[in-house]
C-alpha cells in the first residue's frame, strides 16, 4: 500500500474525470488547434477555450485572452520575469523564494542586465503581518524598482504571504505585481484584478489536480511581455513579427492540448469541492501531523505554526535523503533535501542536509499520517536514534 505525501511536487492520484477526458482527448478529439479547420482541430480549439472560460472565472478576470498555456510554471515564470524587465531595472524577491524565481533573477543579475534585492517574508518572527511585510519591501523600494515577485505559498512549509496587501502597495508605486502560484493554485483563493497582480504563473499538475505538461500564466490588465519564444501559432503566418495581441502573441508552437484538457476537468473538481473546504481539510491533516510528530522523539519541526498543506521536518541521526528512502521502504512517498529552495531553506535554518518535506492533497487521509508515526517509530528503532 502506497501512502502518498509528496503532493507539493505532483498531486497524485488525480480526480477520475481527470484520466478519463485526458484519455478521451488523446483517443477522440486531439488535434491540432488553430492549425486547420478541420473537425479534429476545431474540437481541440474548443476544449482550449472551454479551459481558458473557466480558469479565467477561477482566478477573477473578465477577458479569455489574459490566459495563457506554457509548459509549467518554471516555463511560465521566467516568460514574465524576463518579459517585463529592462537593462538598468530593479527587482525585489522575498527570502522564501523557489528556484524557478530566483535563478532568472540571479542570471539577469550576473549578466549585469538588472539588480535585485530580498525582503523578508518574517516566517520567524511571531508578529509577522501584512503591514510589517509591506514595510520590509518599502525599504527595499528604489527609483529603478519594476517589480516584486514572490510566491503566496512556500513549496517548503505552510506559510503564505499577503497577495491583497502587497499588490496594493505595487500598485500605489506603478511597481508591477509577479506571484508565485505553484503551490497555492487550488489551495487559496486568488483573483488577479482584485489582488492588483500583474502575472500570476501555476501549473496545472499540483493544486488544480490536472496532468504534468502544462502551466498558466494568467496576465494583469494592460500588461505587455516580450516573447520569450517566438514561432507558429495558427495565425498572420506571412508575418515576421508575433502577433501583437494575447493570448496568440505567446503561445508559439503546438499547444499541450490532452494536458489542457485534464486541468479543464481538475479546475471543475476544485470548484464542486471548494476552496475553503480544501484549506480546512489539508490544515486539519497538518495539525493531526504536526501533533504526531510532535509526539515522536528527536524530529524538529520547522515554522510549525503555519497549518496547511505543506509540513517541513528532520528525524535527527539520519539525513533527510537517506530518511526519505527509509520512507519510501515503508511505502511512504516524501521528499527529502532542498526541495529547489536555498533561499527558504536558509530563512527557515533547516539542517545541511535540508529537510524532509511532507505534503497534503484531496485524496489524503488521517491514515497517511498514522502510516507515517508508525514508520517513524520503526526507523528511529532500527537505526538506533536516541
Amino acid at each position: 500500500m502506497i501512502n502518498y505525501l509528496d503532493n507539493a511536487a505532483t498531486t497524485f492520484p488525480k480526480p477520475q474525470a481527470v484520466y478519463d477526458e485526458t484519455y478521451r482527448c488523446m483517443t477522440r478529439y486531439c488535434g491540432n488547434p488553430g492549425r486547420g479547420s478541420h473537425a479534429m482541430s476545431l474540437a481541440a480549439a474548443k476544449k482550449i477555450f472551454e479551459c481558458r472560460s473557466l480558469l479565467a472565472d477561477f482566478f477573477g478576470v473578465d477577458e479569455l485572452e489574459r490566459i495563457i498555456f506554457t509548459l509549467n510554471t518554471t516555463y511560465a515564470l521566467n516568460a514574465v520575469i524576463k518579459g517585463l524587465v529592462k537593462k538598468g531595472d530593479h527587482i525585489i524577491i522575498s527570502d522564501m523564494e523557489h528556484n524557478a524565481v530566483f535563478r532568472p533573477v540571479w542570471k539577469l543579475a550576473s549578466e549585469g542586465i538588472i539588480e535585485y534585492d530580498i525582503f523578508s517574508s518574517m516566517i520567524n518572527i511571531p508578529r509577522r503581518s501584512p503591514t510589517l511585510i509591506c514595510a520590509k519591501i518599502a525599504s527595499l523600494v528604489r527609483p529603478n524598482t519594476k517589480m516584486v515577485v514572490c510566491s503566496h505559498a512556500s513549496n517548503i512549509c505552510s506559510a503564505t504571504l499577503p497577495l491583497k496587501e502587497i499588490g496594493e502597495f505595487c500598485r500605489k508605486r506603478g511597481i508591477l505585481f509577479v506571484v508565485d502560484a505553484a503551490q497555492s493554485a487550488g489551495h487559496y483563493p486568488i483573483k488577479v484584478d482584485d489582488m492588483n497582480i500583474s502575472a500570476l504563473c501555476l501549473p496545472s499538475h499540483k493544486g488544480l489536480y490536472g496532468p504534468q505538461g502544462c502551466g498558466v500564466i494568467v496576465l494583469g490588465r494592460n500588461v505587455t511581455l516580450d516573447t520569450l519564444i517566438e514561432g507558429g501559432n495558427g495565425v498572420n503566418s506571412l508575418d515576421g513579427d508575433m502577433p501583437s495581441f494575447s493570448p496568440e502573441r505567446y503561445e508559439a508552437g503546438t499547444m499541450p492540448t490532452p494536458a489542457v484538457a485534464g486541468l479543464c476537468e481538475g479546475v471543475k473538481a476544485i470548484n464542486e469541492i471548494g476552496l475553503k473546504e480544501i484549506a480546512e481539510y489539508e490544515s486539519s491533516l497538518f495539525i493531526s501531523a504536526r501533533e504526531m510528530l510532535c509526539n515522536t522523539p528527536n524530529v524538529s519541526i520547522y515554522a510549525p505554526s503555519y497549518a496547511g498543506p505543506t509540513l517541513l521536518f528532520n528525524l535527527r541521526g539520519i539525513s533527510s535523503e537517506a530518511l526519505a528512502r527509509e520512507l519510501d521502504s515503508h511505502g511512504i512517498c516524501v521528499r527529502g533535501g532542498f526541495h529547489c529552495s536555498a533561499l527558504g531553506h536558509k530563512t527557515l535554518g533547516t539542517s545541511e542536509d535540508g529537510a524532509v518535506r511532507i505534503s497534503f492533497g484531496i485524496f489524503n487521509k488521517q491514515s497517511d499520517v498514522e502510516n507515517l508515526g508508525k514508520a517513524l517509530t520503526r526507523i528511529s528503532a532500527e537505526q538506533n536514534i536516541k
